[in-house]
């Protein structure tokens, strides 16, 4: 009696062929899209934006190889105008470099003034100047100094005349330099390491000072050298200091000229060079070889290494009640980049 309900068959859906719609067709397919060949990023766009490391590398690869193709183009454009207009080519620009943009220092040396010549013939290196003393150079390192350090100085004392190396033993500074001035010493140089590489060194002038501190790097002792020459003999060197124009370079300059003897002796043909550029100054020790009666060649005998001046003392070294006469600061602007001090 009760009435049964019959199920109406579901209807299949039909393949998007027969539907007609082709909206169909399209939500289907996969949404993939080829990126094109060359993709350009906004102007505000950095590739440190980029999270993935191995796609960064490759996208920095890429915009450092489209400027340089477009630096040389450019390159090449100017050197047709430049050859197509001949004589009438305008004359070529110079280069901006950190040097020939340097600010001019007011205390640049003249040669010929006078007040200077009267304060270097009374300063403290006028009895060397003058040929009353002549010099004698203790060297010594930090305490428990390691092999490296040892065998920078012990090469040291090589490029010095009248060096001798000595172990610190602990001694304070202010214990040694007495001792030193009692035995005729003119200069104690004390190298300083960090992490068992050489990183500092002391230059005190006896028996009145100055006292320089530098910042040591780049140094290579001669086995690391390439393609040097044999070891130094025991002839005094010549000297030359190269950019020592200001007051403070002259200081340094007659700091480094009184490390070595009066009368060098050229049968040696050795040459120690500090060499000023920006404040560092590059040490190099070279013995010249005569090829021929015109052509000399150079032979780099090492070690070399690199100096920082940080601080300028008076008197002996003291680090509590010393007077500073110059302490390097840190740059604060563009302009005091351009500054030099040496």
């Amino acid at each position: 009696q009760g009435c049964t309900k019959t199920k109406k068959p579901k209807k299949q859906p039909k393949p998007p062929h027969e539907n007609g719609n082709d909206s169909m067709i399209e939500k289907t397919e996969p949404e993939h899209v080829d990126a094109p060949a060359e993709f350009s990023f906004p102007p505000t766009f950095s590739v440190s934006e980029i999270k993935n490391k191995q796609r960064r590398h490759l996208m920095f690869m890429k915009l450092k190889q489209e400027k340089r193709k477009q630096k040389v183009a450019m390159k090449k454009k100017k050197k047709k105008e430049r050859d197509a207009l001949g004589d009438k080519a305008p004359p070529k620009e110079v280069p901006k470099t950190i040097e020939n943009q340097r600010v001019y220092d007011e205390t640049t040396v003249n040669p010929e003034d006078e007040e200077v010549a009267f304060d270097e013939g009374t300063d403290e290196f006028s009895a060397y100047f003058n040929r009353l003393t002549n010099p004698k150079v203790l060297i010594t390192t930090s305490d428990r100094p390691r092999g490296r350090t040892v065998r920078f100085c012990n090469q040291l004392a090589t490029v010095i005349p009248d060096a001798h190396v000595y172990y610190r033993r602990g001694l304070a500074l202010k214990k040694v330099i007495p001792q030193c001035i009692a035995r005729g010493f003119t200069y104690l140089m004390v190298i300083n390491e960090d992490r068992k590489v050489p990183n500092g060194m002391v230059l005190c002038h006896l028996p009145d000072g100055p006292t320089a501190h530098f910042k040591v790097s780049s140094v290579r002792l001669r086995k690391e050298m390439k393609r040097r020459g044999k070891d130094p003999t025991e002839h005094s060197p010549e000297v030359i200091l190269n950019n020592f124009t200001t007051r403070l370079g002259h200081s340094m300059g007659r700091l480094f000229a009184a490390l070595f003897p009066h009368d060098p002796q050229f049968v040696g043909r050795q040459v120690a060079t500090f060499h000023n550029q920006r404040d560092f100054i590059f040490f190099r020790f070279h013995r010249y070889i005569f090829k021929n009666e015109k052509r000399v060649g150079i032979q780099e005998l090492g070690p070399r290494f690199t100096l920082k001046l940080r601080s300028l003392q008076k008197g002996t070294f003291d680090s509590k009640f010393g007077e500073y006469e110059w302490v390097l600061k840190r740059h604060e602007n563009d302009v005091c980049r351009r500054r030099f001090n040496l």
